[in-house]
This record gives structure tokens, C-alpha cells and sequence, in this order.
């Protein structure tokens, strides 16, 4: 009994190393083939234009609420950050709020 609780523990393990590989923030996200995005630079575009005169800090492509978001990093010439999240689809702005 303790041989088989040992390995179906191990077999758990195993499951949930393999999962959280699949969900590393640190690899790039595969867009699949059939997906078209919006360019990132339209992207970009959008989200400068709601924060005239501002600085493009980052920009990175993510999949959250069942999308593919384009999150857009912004300094304004007053030094206030910005996050700004688009829809990668669309170019729709899903947020936009100062970073704190």
C-alpha cells in the first residue's frame, strides 16, 4: 500500500511540473498559425496615442481573460507610468491605468 501511494504521489508530481512549464512567464508565448494578430506597431500606435508625448517603456504579449493581450508600458513626459492592454486581435483598450 505504501509502494502505491508513493507512486501514485510521484505520478501527481510529475503532472504538476509538467503543467507549470507549459504556463512559464519567462518563455514566449506561441501564437497559433490559424490566430492573426494586430501588428505591434499599430499596437504600439494605440497605445501612445492615448498618452500623447509619452515614452514606450515595454511592450509584451501575453493570453489572459481567454485573449491574447498586447501590454503596453508608458512613461508620460511627466514621469507618470502607464499599463495599457490591448486586445491583440481587435487593437481594442481593455485597460488603461497609471502603473503604481
Amino acid at each position: 500500500m505504501k509502494r502505491l501511494t508513493a507512486l501514485v504521489a510521484a505520478a501527481i508530481i510529475a503532472s504538476a511540473a509538467s503543467q507549470a512549464g507549459a504556463v512559464d512567464p519567462d518563455k514566449p508565448l506561441t501564437v497559433p498559425a490559424t490566430v492573426t494578430i494586430v501588428a505591434f506597431d499599430q499596437l504600439e500606435a494605440t497605445g501612445l496615442a492615448l498618452h500623447p508625448g509619452s515614452t514606450l517603456l515595454d511592450t509584451d504579449l501575453d493570453e489572459a481573460y481567454g485573449k491574447y493581450v498586447y501590454e503596453v508600458e508608458l512613461e508620460d513626459r511627466h514621469g507618470i507610468e502607464w499599463d495599457v492592454e490591448l486586445d491583440a486581435l481587435t487593437g481594442q483598450v481593455l485597460k488603461n491605468h497609471q502603473d503604481t
